[in-house]
């Protein structure tokens, strides 16, 4: 039974640093790393499908932190750790970087999960998914430890309401992602978790989404990439509904 896991981006492609000088922008990060003593932190977006380093500062002893970058619009950045450990996955934030500043707390252990993030409107919203997305991990962990069991004690019974629970959890959080990001239509946060979230539903939801985004953010990175993605999936579409009419 598939189950599913909730990743952003597969953060293994390459990572690439940009020589230019520092200098002030439109967006200042700023924020603290308790426990911190040495490390490096970088700050880093996607750009032309490559993670690229923005912005470094060496630490050491001082925890604090301030990065200041230009966005021409509401864009996910990252805030990654390097405690030179080996453990390059699992010490990176995700925040949306817009015109403004951006408060990032958090601890050297749980660097992911102790983030406290303060931004603006697409920030908020962001937390306001993840923390919905959190408890429907939750659940369908549930549902993989009892399956698990199931399989074990060759329950079959068990084996089956696992199934109808997990693929109506899976239904849940698709119209609940895709109702969120109508009602957030106004924001690029809308596109940007339809993409990352529920990329593969179904045709006519995706479109929803699309139509119902304003103008403004239709024009975005995210958004001009939803519709990108739309127009792909639907000129596959009917490319195998042509094909299949034919066989």
């Amino acid at each position: 039974m598939q189950r599913f896991s909730v990743t952003l981006f597969l953060l293994s492609i390459l990572v690439l640093s940009c020589s230019t000088p520092k200098k002030k922008g439109n967006v200042s990060i700023s924020g603290t790393v308790q426990g911190l003593k040495k490390g490096t932190l970088y700050l880093q977006k996607i750009q032309d499908t490559i993670l690229v380093n923005l912005d470094s500062l060496v630490i050491d002893g001082d925890p604090q932190f301030a990065f200041q970058t230009d966005v021409q619009e509401p864009q996910i950045h990252y805030l990654f750790l390097d405690k030179h450990d080996g453990a390059q996955f699992n010490d990176r934030i995700e925040f949306f970087a817009e015109p403004g500043e951006i408060v990032i707390n958090t601890s050297l252990n749980s660097f992911e999960r102790d983030a406290l993030i303060a931004g603006g409107k697409n920030q908020a919203k962001l937390v306001e998914y993840n923390k919905m997305s959190k408890r429907f991990n939750e659940r369908n962990l549930r549902i993989i430890k009892e399956d698990y069991e199931a399989k074990k004690q060759n329950d079959e019974e068990k084996l089956a309401e696992n199934d109808k629970a997990y693929k109506n959890l899976l239904r849940q959080k698709y119209l609940y992602t895709i109702n969120f990001a109508i009602n957030n239509r106004k924001l690029e946060v809308a596109p940007y978790i339809t993409l990352n979230e529920v990329f593969d539903a179904n045709i006519k939801y995706l479109d929803t989404v699309v139509k119902s985004l304003s103008p403004r953010v239709k024009k975005s990175i995210y958004g001009k990439q939803l519709s990108e993605y739309l127009k792909e999936r639907k000129t596959k579409e009917a490319e195998r509904a042509k094909k299949n009419s034919e066989n």
